[in-house]
């Protein structure tokens, strides 16, 4: 009886040392939520997957001011462009996980030369000094053919002593507002149509004067706006057309309201948009170069295009 008693109470003593030893012990923290996104696009429409752990609610910003609450969701965007979605998962403490993810939805032309609708202050872009293979000095017939290639910093103190053209800015709005930055107070320019409309030549050297080129003192148009055509039969005055006219057909067009052009001033300021992608373009911009033809067009500037980061 002696000994069932003194089992009893070292039972006792054991229940109760392991009950103070587990109130002793820290809990352990919930681990805490995880969050990754999974997406697919076609066309303007993404399909949305959340990688989740231990989350109970979604909360989905699709980057064009629409939301959702599904874990799975399907959004069809109005416009093409760049889009920044975010996923905020919690769990049911309360605790949140973020993801981000960056979308490219159809990326038309127009998108690419504007930076589409999110992008607030449009995209900027300057004549890129590193040019491309296909940039020249050609002639204004149907098939550009080439006078001369454009090296690496020709239009600057390597070749033609124009450098400053290569620090002019564009930029384009999704809008359709263009806004024009001389940075030296210029344009690059055709030095016959500089001449015969009586503008104020900045700078011209020898070199740049034997290619009929220089760079004219400009003031921006305020308020300008810019149209682009993505496919249209082109006609421009030209030598090497009958009648003096020359059409390329389905070509891409940017035209300009006002006095405004894109990287050269000349007497046509139309221009065609030989490739545009995410971060060159490249335009085809006609100029004369004999005051004999003008304002028929003998030559064109091939020139590509960078955007300013």
């Amino acid at each position: 009886m002696i000994m069932k008693k003194q089992f009893l109470i070292l039972c006792i003593f054991f229940a109760v040392g392991m009950t103070l030893f587990q109130s002793c012990k820290k809990e352990e923290p919930a681990a805490p939520p995880k969050a990754a996104i999974f997406y697919s696009i076609v066309g303007k429409q993404a399909a949305f997957t959340a990688l989740t752990k231990r989350v109970v609610t979604w909360n989905w910003d699709f980057g064009d001011g629409k939301t959702s609450t599904e874990k799975d969701p399907v959004h069809v965007y109005t416009d093409g462009g760049y889009y920044k979605v975010t996923l905020t998962g919690a769990d049911a403490t309360g605790q949140t996980a973020v993801a981000d993810a960056d979308l490219a939805v159809a990326l038309t032309p127009y998108v690419l030369l504007t930076g589409g609708p999110t992008a607030a202050n449009g995209k900027t872009w300057k004549l890129s000094s590193a040019h491309s293979s296909k940039d020249a000095f050609a002639n204004a017939d149907n098939t550009f053919s080439v006078v001369a290639a454009l090296a690496t910093g020709i239009l600057g103190d390597v070749g033609i002593g124009l450098g400053w053209v290569y620090d002019d800015q564009y930029t384009f709005k999704f809008d359709g507002s263009y806004t024009h930055s001389p940075q030296h107070g210029g344009a690059f320019a055709g030095l016959v149509n500089t001449m015969i409309k009586g503008k104020t030549i900045l700078k011209a050297t020898e070199t740049s004067q034997q290619y009929g080129l220089c760079y004219t003192a400009y003031t921006p148009e305020a308020g300008a706006t810019f149209t682009y055509v993505e496919k249209e039969d082109f006609a421009v005055g030209s030598v090497y057309g009958p009648g003096g006219v020359l059409t390329y057909p389905g070509v891409s067009t940017l035209d300009f309201s006002g006095t405004e052009f894109v990287g050269f001033m000349d007497n046509q300021r139309k221009v065609i948009v030989q490739e545009v992608t995410d971060n060159t373009m490249r335009l085809v911009m006609f100029m004369t170069a004999s005051p004999k033809y003008y304002p028929l067009n003998t030559h064109a500037l091939i020139i590509t295009f960078e955007v300013v980061k």
